[in-house]
């Protein structure tokens, strides 16, 4: 067995199409939960803002408050959703994400959730790099005129199996989060992420596949499906990548559940065959991992 992954497992990724019923959004995501826990799923993974649809003008109306912890039901259906379901179903979940509301501040956040296989939270993150880019003609889209950003890197321990990277869409453009999970001992990094119809076609797979071959660890993308009557069209294409960059599963545009077996083997197999993790010069670059880094375990 792999030093990093104690135990194999069977990931499921859910491409989801949320609307602007919240209550129907939620007992919809349950559903596939389910569906996904009984093709034999381990850990389960839903994608950016499955309570609401994708949007700056929604996040308001659909953000919850999850502190203290835990909510109420009240303050936060969804996390009492997320809990239940992976208790329920005895499975990891990665509940990624819903839009957060801190009370005391007022600020809005994106923000994912861990659940343990006894519906206890392990681990939450917050959308670190804000989605605002303008290119013309094409896209603007500006998150900070409505969110606030996360200042950590979270790493979460799956004690059945070992350490994952998490962040969210945009996060995954800078490697550096990436490169620090994966040298802090992750063997997969998940990312819930929301790409367009516009960045979707350049650089999904492509970000999959690099986070994957710059650190010899598996990378789960998880997409909201696409919804051409929203005013926000998701690209789809959730996909699974292995240590080696190989696409072991992608989906198209439509709602559907992508699984993947982890094996870690692979990772021992492919760190063997291309040793970067013994030929880094950290004596001519600093190992970003190294320094004061702020970050979740």
């Amino acid at each position: 067995m792999s030093t990093l992954l104690k135990k194999n497992f069977k990931i499921g990724l859910i491409q989801l199409s949320s609307g602007s019923d919240k209550q129907k959004n939620l007992a919809h995501a349950r559903e596939k939960v389910l569906e996904a826990a009984k093709a034999g799923a381990n850990v389960i993974v839903l994608p950016e803002c499955f309570n609401s649809p994708y949007g700056c003008q929604y996040f308001p109306d659909y953000a919850e408050s999850i502190e203290p912890s835990p909510p109420s039901k009240e303050d936060s259906p969804s996390w009492h959703m997320l809990s239940s379901a992976a208790a329920e179903t005895n499975t990891y979940i990665v509940g990624a994400s819903i839009p957060e509301l801190e009370p005391k501040t007022k600020k809005y956040f994106n923000t994912a959730f861990v659940f343990n296989p006894e519906g206890e939270l392990l681990a939450t993150h917050r959308k670190t790099h804000l989605f605002d880019i303008d290119i013309p003609g094409k896209i603007k889209f500006i998150e900070s005129d409505v969110l606030s950003a996360g200042n950590k890197v979270t790493i979460v321990d799956l004690p059945e199996y070992g350490k994952i990277g998490l962040a969210i869409c945009y996060d995954v453009r800078f490697p550096e989060l990436a490169m620090i999970a994966a040298r802090k001992g992750a063997f997969l990094l998940v990312y819930p992420g929301a790409f367009n119809t516009t960045t979707g076609p350049m650089h999904w797979s492509l970000q999959a596949r690099a986070r994957a071959m710059d650190n010899q660890v598996y990378v789960a993308m998880c997409s909201p499906a696409r919804d051409t009557e929203a005013t926000y069209h998701a690209y789809g294409h959730t996909m699974v990548v292995n240590p080696n960059a190989d696409v072991l599963a992608e989906l198209e545009e439509k709602e559907d559940i992508a699984y993947a077996d982890i094996d870690g083997s692979k990772i021992d197999e492919t760190r063997k065959g291309i040793p970067l993790y013994t030929q880094r010069r950290f004596d001519v670059y600093p190992d970003v991992s190294a320094g004061k880094v702020r970050y979740e375990e």
